[in-house]
């Protein structure tokens, strides 16, 4: 199942980054250092644009008064057992096909060609990875999430309709990015519909890790002060 990439062509503010950094931070599993991350996103919020910090401010209040075992329970049973809610946007278009191995591969070397190291224990597909290097290098960042835009519109659908805390955050992430095009909205329909590929072979090396992707902050300049324009 294949589409073509968004249209729209995302134009950078100098807030996107941050955004996108605390976005990353919130949507990686809970650890001891979640709740730094959580006051972060907070002051980072004052500085983002309405309708791109309402919705965190919405998660960073629901997670703050959440015990964080309660948290990471949540989010285990949401990202790991679910897949109608899975964060590594390459299933959404391949499915676990041969394909979907390749376009693992080739986003790794994306990032090494802009100089980022990856992990060993996670995939560069996930959601809060493809973020985090977003808010290193922008303009390349912005083009993998719109090339992305159908599958991050489902996963967004999915949490909402279960009624996932995490919903406010992919809120936030479709605010930072164009709207929909017409191919976008065709293969939105699509999946949900027919879902992703389901060939079970070809993603070797690429097996799923062992736990959940665990982000630290990046440390970028100091937030525009005065708020986004």
């Amino acid at each position: 199942m294949k589409w073509k990439s968004a249209r729209a062509t995302l134009r950078l503010h100098p807030w996107h980054p941050h955004a996108w950094q605390v976005q990353s931070l919130l949507l990686a599993y809970p650890d001891d250092r979640f709740a730094g991350h959580l006051d972060l996103a907070a002051r980072v919020a004052a500085t983002l644009p309405e309708p791109v910090a309402r919705p965190l401010l919405r998660f960073t209040a629901h997670a703050a008064r959440t015990p964080t075992a309660d948290l990471a329970a949540a989010y285990v049973a949401t990202f790991d057992h679910r897949k109608r809610c899975c964060p590594y946007l390459t299933y959404y278009a391949h499915g676990d096909t041969r394909q979907r191995g390749t376009a693992l591969l080739r986003l790794k070397q994306t990032y090494t060609a802009a100089g980022w190291r990856l992990g060993d224990d996670e995939l560069p597909d996930h959601l809060a990875v493809v973020l985090e290097f977003a808010a290193g290098a922008p303009d390349t960042g912005a083009r993998l999430l719109t090339e992305h835009r159908a599958g991050l519109e489902l996963l967004r659908l999915a949490l909402t309709d279960d009624g996932s805390p995490w919903a406010p955050v992919l809120d936030s992430v479709s605010a930072t990015l164009p709207g929909l095009a017409g191919d976008d909205r065709e293969a939105v329909l699509r999946l949900a519909a027919q879902g992703p590929p389901e060939e079970q072979v070809g993603l070797d090396p690429y097996a799923a890790p062992s736990s959940p992707p665990s982000s630290s902050p990046v440390f970028l300049p100091d937030p525009v002060v005065g708020g986004p324009r």
